[in-house]
């Protein structure tokens, strides 16, 4: 039998919890990049086409209405390529999943 860790936005019940997951990954490479980068918010949020205060918003985990194309579109932005991989589930899962791999 195989068991699936739950995320967080699973365990408060949130019914986009995949989505939001996801979002997170992704905002959470995007701040990575904005550390190594030594940016200052306002410089971060003209690079990546957000206010400053919608990007400190967004770097605190409120990203309801930001989709995750522009999330990828930011890390494009900061010099990173994304790769999305299409493959069959495997036998173990009716459905499929998205899921983000962050590459070191």
């Amino acid at each position: 039998m195989v068991t699936k860790t739950k995320s967080a936005y699973e365990h408060l019940g949130f019914p986009d919890a995949d989505e939001m997951l996801v979002k997170a990954r992704l905002v959470f490479a995007i701040s990575e990049q904005i550390k190594r980068r030594h940016l200052v918010q306002t410089e971060a949020a003209a690079l990546l086409g957000f206010s400053q205060p919608r990007l400190s918003n967004l770097l605190r985990g409120e990203f309801r209405g930001v989709s995750e194309r522009k999330l990828m579109n930011c890390l494009t932005k900061l010099g990173h390529d994304i790769e999305i991989v299409v493959r069959p589930a495997p036998r173990s899962r009716r459905e499929g999943r998205i899921s983000i791999e962050l590459a070191r």
